[in-house]
C-alpha cells in the first residue's frame, strides 16, 4: 500500500441547472424533478489534513452555521462512522460559492469531503457507496460525487451521464437569498410539467429548456426578476434551481466577459466555463 498522504486540496465546484421542471409531487412532500446538471469552473476549495486521534474539526466556521451542522462536518462524520476508521481530519474551506444560490455549494462540499476523505484515509469505496452516503445528507450531493454532467430524475438522485455543450457563462448573484421551502411550497408553483424522455431534453436542447420554479421567484423575488430582465438583453437568461442565482450561455469568454462587466456595476458577477467533467474528477485523476 502506497504511503498515506498527509494534506490534500481539493475543488468543490459549482453546478448549473441548465433545465428544471417539475413533474409531480410526492406523498412525503418531495417534488418529482427532471433537470439536467452541468459543472462549472467556479469552486469553492477544502483543504485536509488526515488526523490521528479522530477527531474532525473544521476551522473556517460559516456564519450561521454551527460547527456540527455544517455539510462539510457531517460528511465527514458519515464516512467516519460508516467504514469505522479510526483516523480523524482537519479541515479548512476556502468559501467563493455564495450560500443560498442555487449553485449546490453546500452539496459541492459535502462531496469533496466525503471524497477527500476516501482518498486520505485511503477507504478506496469508490463512487457508488460514496453517492449513496451522500444521498442521505441532499438530493444533489450524488451528482457533485459522480462527477459528470447528468440527466436527473426522481428528487435529484437519479442520474443518466450525457454530454452537453460547454459555453462560457455569465453567472449573477443578485445580493439576496432564496427560501427554497417557500419556493416549493408556494400554491401558485408549476409541480404538473408534463414528464419527457432524456432523449427529447437533448433534442429539443437550449430553445426549449426552462426552469419551472422561474416565475414564482419572479414573483416572490423583484430583484431576482430584475437581473433575468436585465441579462435577458444580452442572451437568454435562466435561473439555477431556485435562485438566487441566474445565468446565460455565450460562444466565447470575450463575449461573457463584457456583459459580466457591465453586469459586476449591479450585481456580483461572474465569468465560468461549462464543464462536462467535474474539477474534483480531474484532481483526483479520476
Amino acid at each position: 500500500m502506497s504511503a498515506i498522504p498527509q494534506t490534500l486540496t481539493l475543488p468543490a465546484p459549482a453546478k448549473l441547472n441548465r433545465m428544471l421542471h417539475i413533474v409531480g409531487r410526492r406523498p412525503d412532500g418531495y417534488h418529482e424533478l427532471q433537470t439536467l446538471f452541468q459543472f462549472i469552473d467556479l469552486c469553492d476549495y477544502l483543504s485536509f489534513t488526515l488526523r490521528q486521534d479522530g477527531i474532525i474539526e473544521l476551522t473556517t466556521p460559516i456564519a450561521g452555521v454551527t460547527h456540527d451542522d455544517n455539510l462539510i462536518v457531517r460528511a465527514a462524520t458519515l464516512l467516519q462512522q460508516a467504514s469505522g476508521t479510526h483516523f480523524g481530519a482537519t479541515i479548512s474551506i476556502e468559501k467563493r460559492l455564495p450560500m443560498g444560490g442555487g449553485l449546490g455549494g453546500g452539496s459541492s462540499n459535502a462531496a469533496t469531503a466525503l471524497k477527500g476523505l476516501d482518498r486520505l484515509w485511503q477507504l478506496g469505496l469508490g463512487d457508488t457507496p460514496l453517492a449513496e452516503l451522500g444521498l442521505a445528507l441532499g438530493a444533489d450531493v450524488p451528482v457533485f460525487v459522480r462527477g459528470r454532467s447528468a440527466w436527473a430524475e426522481g428528487v435529484g438522485e437519479k442520474l443518466t451521464p450525457v454530454t452537453l455543450d460547454t459555453p462560457w457563462f455569465v453567472v449573477i448573484h443578485p445580493g439576496i437569498s432564496v427560501s427554497t421551502p417557500a419556493i416549493f411550497q408556494d400554491s401558485e408553483l408549476t409541480r404538473d410539467s408534463l414528464p419527457i424522455t432524456m432523449a427529447r431534453a437533448l433534442q429539443g436542447g437550449v430553445a426549449e429548456w426552462r426552469n419551472d420554479c422561474e416565475a414564482t421567484v419572479k414573483k416572490r423575488y423583484p430583484h431576482i426578476a430584475e437581473a433575468l430582465d436585465w441579462l435577458a438583453q444580452h442572451a437568454p437568461s435562466r435561473l439555477t434551481g431556485t435562485g438566487a442565482c441566474l445565468f446565460a450561455a455565450f460562444e466565447s469568454k470575450e463575449a461573457a466577459q463584457t456583459v459580466a462587466e457591465l453586469a459586476n456595476r449591479r450585481w456580483q458577477a461572474w465569468v465560468a466555463r461549462g464543464l462536462n467533467t467535474s474539477p474534483l474528477q480531474d484532481a483526483l485523476g479520476c
